[in-house]
C-alpha cells in the first residue's frame, strides 16, 4: 500500500512538472521584458518622446482600431452571407474565404505598392490617359495599410463567427422568426449578441497580428511603435533600450486582451443540446443572388487571387528573362531553412501542448490550471517582444552561469538556431494547446479512468487512448502552428543565425530594396506551401460541420 501511494505521488508530481516546465519557459522571456521597464533609461525615453514616440503611439492606435473594425465588417458579413443564404458559388466561397490566411500581409503589401504605386503600371496608365497632373489616391498611406492588413486578417473573425453561427445560433434565430421578427431584425437583436464572444475573440487575434506587423506598415510609410522598436534594435543595437520601448507594444497587447474580455462580458450564449440545427438558409433568386457572389468573390480576389496571379507572372518573367532572381542558387537553402524551422516548431509545440493538456487528466492540482493559462500568453505577446525577451533572457542566463565557470555555447543569445526555435515555441504554443484541449474534451474522462483502473500507465493512456481519439485536433494544431511559423517575419529577422535566412527574410530584403519582381518567387513559394495546410484546415472544418 505504501509503495502504491509513493508511486501515485510520483506520478502526480511528474505530470505537474510536465505542465509547469513549458509554462515557465514561455513566461521567462516575457517577464524579462517586463522587468526591463523597472529599470528605465530616462535619456532614451526622453529622446524618443521628443522625436517619434508620440506619433508612433497615435499611428499604432489608429491602425489597430481601423484594421479591427474593417476585419469585423468583412468577417462577420461574409459569415452571415455564407450561413444564412444560398447563392451561386456559395460552397466554393465558403472555403475560399479562408485562403487569404496563406498570404502574409507583408507580401500583399509590397504587391499593392508595386502595382498601385507611383511607378506602378496602374498609375502610369492613369497619367498617360488623363495627364501627368491627374489626381490619384495616395497609396503609401494609413487607409491603404488598413485595407491591406484587413484583407489578410479578416479570416480569423470569419472562422470564429461562422462556427458560432453554425453551432449556437440556429434555434434562437428560429424562435425569433416564429415570434414575428424579420430576418434583419432577428439578426440584429438575437444573432449579434450571441456572436459577441466570437467577434471579440477574432478581433483580439487581429489586434495582436496588427501590433506585431512592422514590414507591411513600412511599405505604406506608417510609423508604429513596433517600427520604432526595430529602428532602435537595428540602428543602435541597444537591446535594453529596444526592450523598454517594446514594453509599450506589450502594453497595447494586454489592453487588447482586456478590451476583448470587456466586449465578451459576463454573459454566456449557448443552446440546449449538443448542437443547433443551423440557421434557416434562404435561397436568393435573380439579381439578388449574384450580389453576395460578386461581393465575396471580390474579397477573395483582392486578398488571394490577384496578388497570387501577379506574383506568378512576375516570377515567370524573371526566370525566363535575362535578369532573374538574385541568389536563386540559394533558393533551396532558403526553402529548406523555412521548412526545417516550421517542422521543428510544430514538433516542439505539439509535444509541449500534449504534456500541458494531458496533465489535467492525471492530476487535479491548481498548478496545472495555472500552467495551462501561462503557457498560452506567448500568442498574446507580439513577436518582437518575444524575440527581445528571448535575447535578454539568454544573455542574463549566460551572465548568471559565467561566474560558476560555464557559459552558453557559441553566440546563443545574439543569433543561433536554439534562440530562434525557442522564440518560435514561445510564440506559437498557444494554438497547439487550444486545439489539443478542444480535442481532449471530446474524450470522456471515464475512458481515461477505465484505462488507468486496468493498470495502464499515464503515458500508455496518452499513447493508446488520447492521441488516437484526438488525431483530428492534433492535425488542426499542426496546421495552425505550421502556417503561423512559416509566415513569421519579425522573430526570424531579429534572431536568425548568420547564414540562416528564411523565405520571409529573403522576401523582406528584396522588397525593402524595391526589387518587387525579384521577390516574387520566394513570396509565391510561401503562399503555395501555406495553401496546403490551410486547405487541410478548411476540409476539417467542413467535415466537422457536416
Amino acid at each position: 500500500m505504501r509503495w502504491a501511494q509513493v508511486r501515485a505521488r510520483t506520478t502526480r508530481a511528474t505530470w505537474i512538472a510536465a505542465a509547469i516546465v513549458p509554462a515557465l519557459l514561455v513566461a521567462w522571456p516575457v517577464t524579462t521584458v517586463v522587468s526591463s521597464v523597472l529599470r528605465p533609461n530616462g535619456e532614451l525615453w526622453s529622446q524618443q518622446w521628443e522625436t517619434r514616440l508620440p506619433g508612433e503611439i497615435v499611428s499604432s492606435i489608429i491602425l489597430v482600431l481601423g484594421v479591427c473594425m474593417l476585419s469585423i465588417v468583412i468577417g462577420v458579413g461574409a459569415a452571415w452571407l455564407i450561413a444564412a443564404y444560398r447563392f451561386p458559388g456559395r460552397q466554393i466561397l465558403g472555403w475560399a474565404l479562408v485562403l487569404p490566411l496563406a498570404v502574409p500581409a507583408y507580401i500583399l503589401g509590397f504587391v499593392t505598392t508595386a502595382v498601385l504605386g507611383v511607378a506602378g503600371p496602374v498609375q502610369t496608365q492613369w497619367r498617360n490617359s488623363f495627364g501627368t497632373g491627374a489626381w490619384f489616391p495616395e497609396i503609401r498611406s494609413m487607409p491603404v495599410a488598413i485595407v491591406v492588413l484587413s484583407l489578410t486578417l479578416y479570416p480569423y473573425v470569419y472562422l470564429l463567427a461562422r462556427a458560432a453561427l453554425h453551432d449556437q445560433a440556429g434555434q434562437a434565430f428560429a424562435v425569433a422568426r416564429t415570434l414575428g421578427a424579420g430576418r434583419a431584425e432577428a439578426a440584429r437583436r438575437v444573432l449579434l449578441p450571441m456572436l459577441r464572444p466570437a467577434i471579440a475573440g477574432g478581433a483580439a487575434i487581429v489586434a495582436m497580428e496588427t501590433l506585431t506587423d512592422f514590414a507591411t506598415v513600412q511599405y505604406f510609410q506608417v510609423d508604429t511603435v513596433t517600427v520604432g522598436v526595430f529602428r532602435i534594435w537595428r540602428g543602435t543595437y541597444d537591446r535594453d533600450g529596444a526592450a523598454e520601448i517594446a514594453s509599450l507594444v506589450l502594453a497595447f497587447a494586454l489592453l487588447a486582451i482586456a478590451v476583448e474580455q470587456i466586449l465578451r462580458g459576463r454573459a454566456r450564449y449557448a443552446e440546449t443540446g449538443a448542437g443547433g440545427p443551423g440557421l434557416e438558409v434562404q435561397r436568393l433568386r435573380g439579381v439578388k443572388a449574384w450580389g453576395p457572389t460578386v461581393t465575396l468573390g471580390a474579397v477573395v480576389l483582392l486578398g488571394f487571387g490577384l496578388p497570387t496571379l501577379r506574383l506568378a507572372t512576375w516570377a515567370y518573367g524573371e526566370q525566363t528573362g535575362p535578369r532573374g532572381t538574385p541568389l536563386l542558387e540559394r533558393y533551396t537553402d532558403y526553402l529548406r531553412n523555412s521548412l526545417v524551422l516550421t517542422l521543428a516548431t510544430v514538433a516542439i509545440c505539439l509535444v509541449a501542448a500534449a504534456l500541458v493538456v494531458n496533465s489535467r487528466r492525471f492530476t487535479r492540482s491548481r498548478w496545472v490550471l495555472v500552467a495551462r493559462r501561462v503557457s498560452m500568453i506567448g500568442y498574446a505577446v507580439p513577436g518582437p517582444v518575444v524575440a527581445m525577451g528571448v535575447v535578454l533572457a539568454l544573455v542574463g542566463l549566460d551572465q548568471a552561469i559565467e561566474p560558476l565557470g560555464g557559459n552558453l555555447p557559441g553566440t546563443v543569445a545574439t543569433g543561433s538556431f536554439l534562440a530562434l526555435i525557442y522564440a518560435y515555441g514561445v510564440r506559437f504554443l498557444a494554438p497547439a494547446v487550444a486545439s489539443f484541449e478542444a480535442g481532449l474534451e471530446q474524450v470522456p474522462p471515464d475512458l481515461s479512468a477505465s484505462a488507468r483502473s486496468l493498470g495502464a500507465r499515464p503515458l500508455t493512456v496518452v499513447r493508446s487512448v488520447h492521441l488516437p481519439l484526438t488525431r483530428t485536433s492534433i492535425l488542426a494544431a499542426a496546421v495552425l502552428v505550421g502556417v503561423d511559423a512559416l509566415k513569421e517575419l519579425p522573430v526570424a529577422l531579429l534572431l536568425r543565425p548568420i547564414g540562416f535566412d528564411t523565405l520571409p527574410v529573403w522576401v523582406y530584403n528584396l522588397a525593402s530594396e524595391s526589387r518587387f519582381e525579384q521577390a516574387a518567387l520566394p513570396a509565391l513559394t510561401i503562399i503555395i506551401v501555406a495553401v496546403a495546410p490551410v486547405a487541410i484546415l478548411c476540409r476539417q472544418l467542413e467535415a466537422r460541420r457536416s
